[in-house]
Parts: structure tokens; C-alpha cells; sequence
């Protein structure tokens, strides 16, 4: 829900029936900055325009193919297409704005053009700049020879004022828009939950009874063909109309997998019951402590689930307290990679795989040695085939490596590049831990070392610091700190139980990142069990204060000796 106006921009010289672009700016207060006008792919104008003029219908249909949903559009790279066309600007009619059809400017929401304002919106500013001032609206900032009058304002108060301001003045209509649209639940596939309707040719479209769900797909489909297997099977669509008993067809499509999800945190509070929920149960469990998940899921499955939750509390399933049923969310970023793209005889881009790709000082070429132009990290994607395959790296390095790259590369919230040598240098790491652990392992029982305290010291902060960093997302800063341990354990000369204290310590640690190598290293090192299930190490708080500081002494700008 957000609240703007609806505004003309008066085109300079109408074009295909458009003599206004109409308009609904949820910032009108910015409305002075106006630098630019944007339209989406899918508008009129657009659509107008491409069918005499080539150039934009190859954008148009560029756009299209990189998807115009909101989760699609906040990842791509922002791109735009001067028209050549120009409107005035509402409140200051003797400038004019050029119209552009951008790729991130959605048609579902309001009317599918917006005025951009590159000073204040990094989106706009990401088709022709650097970075945007985007103060949060709550923020008192000032407003300078704003149309208003205004002077320092929130832009809470600003943007009500330039409503009114615009309003009196006959220049367009507050209104309130709404992003929601139609969840459309049917697929044409296999999985998925079956939809109960059977369709009867005299009753119609009718529910199946309460007795006879839940409805369950057949077991022996075949996917020998293409298109959705249900069709094809030679008894599971045919069924009596509950309704009137005659032969009937069973609907073939299947729900949304997010139908599902978006209710399945209630019934896991109790999964073995009867009903849906039940109501103890859902009172003691009920809310999720943390949601995770990506851009997608912050825009779609999340929305998803909270409407359900609140019709599951109108019908009795879920207590009050559970109508939001998330307390805390995490948005995580993606794995990116390198594009890299040629182009055919007609000039569209065609796309390549990276093992496709031969990487040099020189640049990069195909196996041919055609010339590949090498297009910056994006969301990985099967259209532009900046994919690498999981069984690929599991087979070169395992899924250990794999996770701890990953984790290890950048924070969660953001993006993360693969790239072979990052991949290569966490396997090399894990490789190091193996053998420091096989060195540990043929160390003799008796062995006395003259260091075991600072090794002590050192596991204690090592348990620190990864159990603070996991407990706030901050998985990188939990590897960096399983780096230095590592390096510790590797420096020591200590005793041998205080050697193996500190490697079964290591894996324990290692073990929610890298699981398998952590149970080997356990298990070399005598660990009872799995460590997956042994008791999480506790840091002894005496050893994590330091009883002696070290004080570097400088001469002169120059670093000379230290006092301990």
C-alpha cells in the first residue's frame, strides 16, 4: 500500500492517441527534480512505438526476456532507451521531459510510467550514474525553492503537503495504490498438491467431498513425453461428480508449491494431527523466530504467508498472536557470476557457458577462439547461462568447499561472485585442515608442550568470536575467525590433549559450515558420536582475558620496541 497522485505530463507532440502521459508518483514532494520520464516494456506508448521502430522493439523484447516481475526487475541491471519523445512538466511547463522505456519500471503498478529523479532514487540513478542521496522518510531534510513553499520537512509531511498543494491547484488526485494481484495457483504439472475439484458435464465445476480428501497424486505417471503426466493417466482423472454420482474428470493441475509453504510453519506444530493445527500446540510454538530468504521470497512467498496466517486465525487454527507470524526476517543475496556473450549474424546475443570459455591475459575466447565479451556478475541464470553445475563442483572439490566459499566469500545480505580461484583456495584450505589434523592424529600420547595455555587461550576466542558471529548472521566473520584458529593450531607447540582438545574443537565449529569434514576430523580425533550431536564448546571466560597487553613503542614515527 502507498499513498501518491495521480498526474498529467502533457506530451509535447501527442503519439499514438496520447495527448497526457499519465502518471502516479508516490513522491510527489521530488516532483522539482524531475529529470526524466520512464515507461515500462509493457506500455502502450512502448508497444506503440515498437511496431515502426526496430531499436525499440529489440529492447522491448531484451527487457522481456530478463522477466518483468518485481523479484526479476530488482536484481537485473538497470537499463534504459531514449524515445526521442518529450513531455512538459506539470507544475513547471516550460521544461521538458524526455521519455525513456526502462527495464526496471514495472506495468503492474500504477500506470506503468513513472517521472525519475536520479538526485533521490538509485534506481533511476543506475541507468546514468553513480550514487543517490535517499534519505529515510521519517528524516527532517530541507527543501530547497521547493513549489510548495516548503522549507525542512519529513518526507512523510512533504509528500501530504504536495498532494494538497497540487490538488488546490487542479494538477492531479490523491490516490492510494495497491501492489497486490491475483496469485494465480494452478500449474500444469506433476508436483504439486492436487486441486480437489472434479468437472461433471451436467453439475459443472464441483469440490470434492471433506471425506475424500486429502486428494493424492498417483504414483505409477510416466515422463517419457512432454506436458503435464496427469493427463495421460488411464484411471486417476476418472471419478463419480459428488455432486451426482455420474462418471466425472478429476482436475489435472496442481497447486503452487508456495501453497503449501505458506501455511506448512503452522503444521508443524503439531504434523501428526488429525486437523489442520491444534490449537495448544500452535499457541506454544507459534512464532517462526527467523525468516530467511531471498529477494523473491521477501516479495512473494512472505506475503503469501502472512495472508494466509491471518485467515488461518479467522478461521480458528491460528492464536492472535500468530496473525504475523514471523518476528524477525533476513534477506539473503545471491550467487552471481560472469556473463559471457557473443553475438550472431542478426546481431542478438548469444550466450555461453563458463566451462565454454577459455580465460586469458589477453581476455576471453571460445574454444575456437572466438572473442567473448565478458559482461559483469549478475544473478546466476539459465537464459544467460551464467550457471555453474553443483554436481561439476561436487565432483572437483565436494559440497564442503562449495558451502565454505560461499559463506566465506562476503556478508549473507549481500551478493556473492563464484569464481574458480575463490573455490580453489577454499579447497586448498580444507586440505590444510585434513592434514593438520592427520598430524595431530600421529602425535604420541606423552608428547609435553610448552605453549599449551596460549593454544587454550586461543580455542576460547576462537569459540567466541564464531558463536557471536553465526548468532548474528555474520557467517564470514565466523570463517575469518576459523582462519586465524586454524593458523593457531597449526603454530602450537603444545601438548597433545590440548592439540586434540583443539582440533575436535575446530571441527565443532566447522561442522554448520562444512559437515562432512568435520565429522572425519571428529571421528579421526576419537569424538564420540556424531559432531553434529555433541554439545556446542563453551569459551571459559577466564581464558579470554588477556593477563598480559603488548604496547608498541614509537620513536620518532618509527615503530622501535614493545612493552609488555
Amino acid at each position: 500500500k502507498s499513498g501518491g497522485i495521480g498526474v498529467d505530463f502533457p506530451m509535447v507532440e501527442p503519439v499514438a492517441g496520447l495527448s497526457a502521459l499519465p502518471c502516479y508518483p508516490p513522491r510527489p514532494d521530488t516532483l522539482r527534480a524531475a529529470t526524466f520520464m520512464a515507461i515500462a516494456p509493457e506500455h502502450p506508448l512502448a508497444r506503440a512505438l515498437a511496431e515502426t521502430h526496430p531499436k525499440v522493439a529489440a529492447f522491448c523484447e531484451e527487457a522481456r526476456r530478463g522477466g518483468t516481475s518485481e523479484a526479476a526487475i530488482e536484481t537485473a541491471e538497470k537499463l534504459g532507451l531514449d524515445t526521442g519523445l518529450s513531455v512538459r512538466h506539470p507544475i513547471y511547463p516550460d521544461r521538458e521531459l524526455g521519455i525513456w522505456i526502462g527495464n526496471f519500471v514495472l506495468m503492474e503498478y500504477g500506470t506503468g510510467a513513472i517521472y525519475c529523479c536520479p538526485a533521490h532514487d538509485q534506481r533511476d540513478l543506475d541507468v546514468i550514474g553513480t550514487e543517490a542521496l535517499v534519505p529515510a522518510k521519517d528524516v527532517t531534510v530541507v527543501y530547497d525553492n521547493h513549489f510548495t513553499g516548503l522549507t525542512n520537512a519529513t518526507a512523510y509531511d512533504a509528500i501530504e503537503t504536495s498532494i494538497d498543494w497540487m490538488e488546490a491547484r487542479g494538477l492531479g488526485k490523491g490516490q492510494v495504490k495497491y501492489r497486490l494481484r491475483d496469485w494465480g495457483v494452478s500449474r500444469q504439472r506433476y508436483w504439486g498438491c492436487p486441486i480437489p475439484v472434479v468437472h461433471c458435464t451436467a453439475c459443472g465445476v464441483v469440490p470434492e467431498k471433506k471425506e475424500s480428501l486429502p486428494v493424492e497424486l498417483p504414483y505409477d505417471v510416466s515422463f517419457d513425453k512432454p506436458g503435464n503426466p496427469l493427463d495421460r493417466h488411464p484411471t486417476w482423472r476418472d471419478v463419480p461428480c459428488p455432486n451426482c454420482g455420474a462418471p466425472a474428470k478429476r482436475e489435472t493441475d496442481t497447486m503452487d508449491t508456495f501453497v503449501d509453504s505458506s501455511w506448512y510453519y503452522a503444521r508443524f506444530t503439531s504434523p501428526r494431527a488429525t486437523t489442520p493445527t491444534v490449537a495448544e500446540d500452535a499457541d506454544y510454538w507459534m512464532n517462526v523466530d527467523q525468516y530467511i530468504g531471498g529477494i523473491e521470497h521477501a516479495i512473494l512467498h512472505l506475503l503469501y504467508s502472512r495472508f494466509f496466517a491471518r485467515a488461518m486465525h479467522k478461521t480458528g487454527h491460528l492464536p492472535q498472536k500468530a496473525v504475523e507470524p514471523f518476528n524477525a526476517l533476513f534477506t539473503q543475496g545471491m550467487v552471481t557470476h560472469e556473463i559471457y556473450k557473443t553475438t550472431d549474424d542478426r546481431g542478438r546475443p548469444v550466450y555461453h557457458l563458463p566451462e565454454d570459455v577459455i580465460r586469458g591475459e589477453s581476455g576471453a575466447t571460445l574454444k575456437d577462439g572466438t572473442v567473448v565479451e565478458v559482461v559483469p556478475s549478475a544473478k546466476m541464470s539459465k537464459s544467460k547461462k551464467n550457471v555453474v553445475d553443483p554436481m561439476d563442483i561436487i565432483a572437483r572439490f565436494g559440497a564442503d568447499t562449495a558451502r565454505w566459499f560461499v559463506l566465506s566469500d562476503s556478508p549473507p545480505e549481500r551478493d556473492v561472485e563464484w569464481t574458480a580461484s575463490g573455490a580453489e583456495a577454499a579447497y586448498k584450505h580444507l586440505s590444510r585442515v585434513w592434514g593438520l589434523c592427520d598430524r595431530i592424529g600421529q602425535m604420541p600420547a606423552d608428547h609435553k608442550g610448552a605453549a599449551d595455555e596460549e593454544l587454550a587461550r586461543a580455542t576460547a576466542r576462537a569459540i567466541d568470536e564464531v558463536t557471536r558471529s553465526i548468532d548474528g548472521f555474520a557467517f564470514n566473520k565466523a570463517i575469518a575467525a576459523l582462519y586465524a584458529f586454524t593458523n593457531a593450531i597449526a603454530r602450537a607447540e603444545a601438548s597433545t590433549p590440548v592439540m586434540k582438545e583443539a582440533i575436535r574443537t575446530l571441527a565443532r565449529l566447522m561442522s554448520p559450515m562444512t559437515p562432512h569434514i568435520a565429522e572425519s576430523v571428529w571421528t579421526y580425533q576419537g569424538g564420540e558420536g556424531l559432531a553434529a550431536r555433541a554439545p556446542w564448546p563453551k569459551a571459559d571466560p577466564a581464558l579470554l582475558v588477556d593477563d598480559t597487553v603488548t604496547l608498541p613503542i614509537q620513536i620518532n614515527g618509527k615503530r622501535r620496541p614493545e612493552i609488555r
